[in-house]
């Protein structure tokens, strides 16, 4: 049985439909803002978040469809609905707001059946290893603090080979993000043969994610690493998984990313079919959308250097009190997040 079908009748009843805004401040140049979805029905609050990268777009949401459903006949029913007042600049903006509706309609249905996303789909819930993705040039403060704390890297055409052997002697490094995948956005980085063999020679055992292949020479340079190769921003559902260049070994698997449960499930379940491992990953989410990153990992890929650190870890520098990985599950509650 495919695991979407262990979900898809939950029944839920929407009465009402509410949204937040959250922000943080993370430059004068840079204010991440994301959308809180509230889906209320009788007693209970179903909650998801939209984690579009657009101050602007987070201003205007969607009248949504209030009433009785199934996880599947409202799923249905978005296919219908405009989901941005004009067109967003970002296909995968699409997916972002839809995952927000749907992850909220999840959390919803759980919780007035009384259960949780684990027994119904017949999983565990297990303590989560994480890394934290950084793009801090020093990362001996986290270290000296958290002496087990595993690292996500953003390699950079400023990164000097003093600065790759000094990275490599912390001996902390799981998976190098090369951004090769990006267009159109602030994190985009263009094929550069040169960074490229140059960290995945220094970091011979960290996954190598997101490369630009179709620049020659920088697919020439990463040709004998193929098996380390992983994939991320351009894995939407099954059908991305069927036109990558080659078979993966992993893949990251970011909720947000699928639009809605049905393509993120069908997603796992084919890796799994495959043998593919997966590990989790997030968009800078800003309430609760972050449990429900660190929810779905303890679920899918518990053991895995998953990028889902707690939100303590991009607000402010290094210091004392932050949660260790890995992160023990909270006591269960009915629903679809953590703690």
């Amino acid at each position: 049985m495919a695991t979407y079908d262990l979900l898809r009748d939950l029944p839920l009843r929407i009465d009402a439909v509410e949204t937040e805004t959250l922000e943080i401040v993370l430059s004068p140049e840079f204010t991440r803002r994301t959308t809180v979805v509230h889906l209320l029905g009788g007693e209970e609050d179903g909650v998801g978040e939209d984690v579009t990268y657009d101050a602007a777009a987070q201003a205007w949401f969607p009248e949504l469809p209030t009433g009785e459903w199934t996880l599947e006949s409202l799923s249905a029913a978005l296919d219908g609905i405009a989901l941005f007042r004009e067109a967003p600049e970002q296909r995968a903006w699409l997916d972002y707001r839809r995952w927000a509706i749907e992850s909220a309609a999840l959390d919803l249905a759980l919780r007035q059946a009384g259960t949780t996303l684990g027994n119904v789909l017949g999983r565990e819930v297990e303590p989560v290893r994480y890394v934290v993705s950084t793009r801090a040039t020093t990362l001996e403060p986290l270290i000296e603090l958290y002496p087990a704390i595993r690292f996500k890297l953003d390699p950079t055409p400023d990164w000097t080979d003093e600065h790759v052997r000094g990275l490599v002697a912390l001996g902390r490094v799981d998976v190098v993000d090369l951004k090769g995948q990006y267009r159109g956005t602030v994190v985009d980085n263009r094929a550069d043969a040169a960074l490229y063999a140059r960290v995945v020679d220094a970091f011979a055992d960290a996954w190598i994610e997101d490369p630009d292949l179709d620049d020659e020479a920088a697919a020439r340079a990463l040709e004998p690493h193929r098996d380390r190769i992983t994939w991320d921003a351009p894995i939407h559902g099954v059908e991305d998984v069927e036109r990558l260049p080659f078979p993966p070994r992993m893949l990251n698997i970011k909720p947000s990313r699928f639009g809605s449960v049905r393509r993120l499930l069908d997603t796992v379940d084919l890796c799994r079919e495959r043998g593919i491992t997966t590990y989790g990953g997030g968009q800078f989410e800003l309430g609760p959308g972050r449990g429900q990153i660190q929810h779905l990992a303890s679920l899918i890929s518990p053991a895995a250097p998953n990028d889902v650190a707690p939100g303590e870890y991009n607000a402010g520098a290094a210091r004392p009190g932050l949660p260790a990985s890995p992160l023990s599950p909270p006591g269960e509650r009915p629903g679809f997040g953590w703690g």
